[in-house]
């Protein structure tokens, strides 16, 4: 893999992912880019303790342009976009409107019950492919496993960053999601703090292994590995629904290693990844007659804490619970956190192993 960097007109940081050593990318960006905004904050919620990001520069962020102007494909045709070469394998860059920014300076009035500081931290934004029609599930294997190492780059990188204190890989795909650019592309945020839903895993993960109970995630992996949901396995990976699952589909993968991070996995690992993976997201786009929106979130340690205890996991999950039907977070799920769930686990892990997915799609051998 070779790792080419720059920065945009305005002094965002861009990195180019290469298959090899071949390929010459355009470095200068020639846009007049104003500057990015730094106003983000951060205000801590006294009843949860947790703190909430505060981005109100983002309502000016782009939304569904037409093909033609989308600013994640390669400038071409006298046509400049957030990626100045005409072509590329995999781009990572700093995000124009960022959530959190290494260069916050907003500091806003807190109070002894409510404090609030500076949202510092980086977003940044992953294109999978130069091409605008393809999708994850599209992409050749060897240009998935370039993506993976991306993502570990990034995830190395950006945990030695001061006052990051988890790193997080993710997708959203689809409009319904609420998706604003339809090229194949995801993110990774740079939290300034531990996730809730990481703290919350993590605590109950201790009280399991206090009560002398073991490892809580290499339980769940065992007797999933035993049990009717799984989906696909492989060498080194399981992916399967749920138990619990909350959304109309679920799929969890895990590595049949601990490892904390994605940085950890060996060759043989994200290889193998990537076999179970696009087989999964091919499943998911089998179901119905249109491809299926989704999440895909990347369960990462913390830099700091929980590191021997964490285990790296992929959640992957889908809002539509029907080909016409989408399930959406009403009273129960909104307001208390109380998941109602439609279809019963056993049944989805059923209709994606049925699923048949189509030979056809990868957007060709590199």
């Amino acid at each position: 893999m070779k790792r080419t960097r720059t920065q945009l007109a305005d002094g965002r940081e861009l990195f180019y992912f290469d298959h090899n050593d071949r390929p010459v990318r355009t470095l200068t960006d020639p846009r007049p880019l104003p500057s990015v905004s730094t106003t983000s904050q951060m205000r801590h919620d006294p009843l949860l303790d947790e703190w909430v990001v505060m981005a109100s520069h983002r309502q000016q962020r782009t939304h569904l342009p037409p093909a033609d102007r989308c600013p994640l494909c390669p400038s071409r045709d006298g046509k400049q976009t957030e990626i100045p070469s005409a072509d590329y394998d995999v781009v990572v860059f700093e995000n124009r409107f960022p959530s959190l920014s290494t260069m916050a300076t907003t500091t806003p009035a807190g109070s002894p019950l409510v404090p609030a500081r500076p949202a510092t931290g980086r977003c940044e934004v992953v294109c999978f492919s130069s091409r605008h029609d393809a999708s994850f599930a599209t992409l050749a294997p060897a240009q998935a496993r370039l993506v993976v190492d991306a993502w570990a780059d990034r995830t190395r990188e950006l945990s030695g960053l001061p006052g990051v204190e988890q790193v997080f890989c993710f997708e959203n795909r689809g409009e319904e999601i609420g998706v604003t650019l339809s090229h194949p592309h995801g993110q990774i945020y740079a939290y300034p703090f531990v996730t809730p839903r990481t703290s919350r895993m993590l605590a109950v993960a201790g009280r399991h292994t206090s009560n002398q109970r073991g490892d809580l995630f290499a339980d769940v992996l065992a007797e999933e590995r035993a049990g009717p949901r799984v989906v696909v396995e492989s060498e080194h990976w399981t992916a399967f629904v749920p138990a619990a699952a909350r959304w109309p589909v679920e799929v969890h993968m895990f590595p049949h290693r601990q490892v904390p991070d994605i940085p950890a996995l060996s060759d043989a690992e994200r290889d193998d990844f990537v076999h179970v993976y696009l087989d999964v997201l091919r499943r998911f786009d089998a179901l119905y007659s249109a491809p299926l929106p989704y999440i895909a979130a990347w369960q990462q340690a913390p830099v700091r804490v929980g590191r021997d205890q964490a285990y790296l996991h992929l959640q992957l999950f889908s809002i539509r619970r029907a080909a016409d039907k989408l399930k959406y977070l009403a009273g129960s799920e909104s307001a208390m956190g109380a998941f109602i769930t439609d279809v019963l686990p056993e049944e989805v892990a059923e209709r994606l192993r049925r699923a048949e997915p189509s030979s056809a799609l990868p957007e060709g051998e590199r």
